[in-house]
């Protein structure tokens, strides 16, 4: 579900007109719409066990605006830096709804998270639950950990955002799981609470889950029987969404939830999931311009005024979204294909390949759909291209949560040395 629909012959988000908002405040811009991050929280919320703490994966979309919106409906926060932390503390989210992950956590970071009072550590190595007791003994605390335990299983999603295999760099190997926990009920500052697993991003298919919970429930028994206190269990996120509108749609939070509730009722433990993409990607657009239409011998490349430093995912992943014109086209009118490409030096700044669209011109508004998710919190400013402005929109209200950056902007981050300054 999404609150992106044209109205009168223009593509707006939730009550704005997209063509308005792009005199407003120029193209490339990002729009979040708030009715559909809502919905999203809502829905997946009350599709898994009741009293489960639903942490939003910042990584998806750091956004403030966006993240006090989740916040304010009761949501956590699934963060992987000591940047995301301080971001979701801004935000409003309450420190003990709030779950560390990430493989490389820095002691500083651990420092962080234990000096706020946060909800748990996912540690994901021996070396990092060594640094994390040694940090927790120095500050006199204990630190409450779930360890990550790679189950080994295949998630059949892109190779790049797959993370539950044994080639992986995440998680605990399953087979090491025990030696890991006996470790940690050795040291001090350690606080065994749970198990952690994440298997993977934009999975589209509900078996790889279960069998990875499955496998997870069969060792929290054995961890048990080793002595040890078990009752929290972090599920991760990883559910996928439609980007392509067909017939295959990935399952909904129902099926999921309906799956978790089956396998884990006798688990015994308090559950807690990572949803980001879930939540982000329908909920988000970033608006182009048309700059030209280069026709060549065998191709037509439609050339935008966004580019793959804005939203690299088709770069990095092939990842496919849709396109649409912000002008609804009329029934029936011609649908040509087009290269679609950004203004970057780089062939693979391209977001789709021979894509069908409605005749475009230059000066033609564009939207790339389901954007909302590791699109702007992904992006950079190759080739000196100024980060692109994010706007949040509530009904008919609207504000930019993050301004434009200026080319004043991008060269005060650099500095002169003294030598060179004169």
């Amino acid at each position: 579900m999404n609150c992106f629909q044209y109205k009168d012959g223009v593509l707006r988000a939730e009550g704005v007109r997209l063509d308005a908002l792009a005199e407003k405040v120029g193209t490339p811009f990002y729009c979040y719409s708030t009715a559909t991050l809502e919905r999203h929280y809502k829905v997946f919320a009350a599709a898994v066990p009741a009293g489960s703490l639903v942490a939003y994966a910042v990584k998806a979309n750091d956004n403030l605006a966006v993240l006090k919106t989740l916040a304010k409906l009761g949501a956590g926060a699934d963060v992987v830096s000591g940047g995301e932390l301080a971001k979701a503390l801004a935000a409003g989210v309450p420190a003990g709804r709030i779950v560390f992950s990430g493989v490389g956590k820095t002691k500083d970071e651990m420092r962080a998270g234990l000096e706020a009072g946060i909800h748990q550590f996912n540690v994901e190595s021996e070396p990092e639950l060594a640094a994390l007791d040694e940090v927790a003994r120095a500050m006199g605390k204990r630190a409450a950990v779930s360890l990550r335990i790679n189950p080994d299983v295949d998630a059949k999603t892109h190779a790049k955002i797959n993370t539950g295999t044994a080639e992986t760099k995440f998680g605990i190997p399953f087979g090491h799981a025990r030696a890991a926990y006996a470790l940690a009920a050795q040291m001090p500052g350690i606080a065994i609470a749970g198990v952690d697993v994440h298997i993977g991003s934009q999975i589209t298919e509900l078996a790889p889950f279960e069998t990875a919970f499955t496998r997870i429930g069969e060792l929290i028994a054995t961890l048990r029987g080793d002595g040890h206190t078990i009752t929290r269990l972090d599920l991760g996120g990883g559910l996928g969404v439609p980007y392509e509108h067909n017939n295959t749609p990935p399952p909904d939070p129902a099926a999921y939830g309906a799956m978790v509730t089956r396998v884990t009722r006798d688990f015994g433990c308090t559950l807690s999931f990572e949803p980001g993409r879930l939540i982000a990607a329908n909920a988000g657009v970033l608006v182009s311009r048309v700059i030209y239409v280069k026709r060549g011998d065998a191709r037509t490349f439609l050339i935008l005024d966004a580019g793959m430093n804005d939203l690299v995912r088709p770069a990095m992943y092939d990842a496919f979204h849709e396109i649409v014109a912000v002008a609804e086209p009329a029934p029936g009118s011609p649908r040509p294909k087009y290269d679609v490409v950004g203004p970057v030096c780089e062939t693979s700044d391209l977001f789709a390949a021979d894509r069908a669209l409605p005749e475009l011109k230059s000066g033609d508004l564009v939207a790339i759909l389901s954007a909302g998710a590791y699109g702007a919190v992904m992006a950079g400013d190759y080739n000196a291209r100024p980060r692109v402005p994010e706007v949040l929109v509530a009904g008919e209200q609207w504000g930019i949560v993050r301004p434009r950056e200026s080319y004043a902007d991008l060269i005060a981050k650099d500095r002169i040395p003294d030598w060179l300054a004169g």
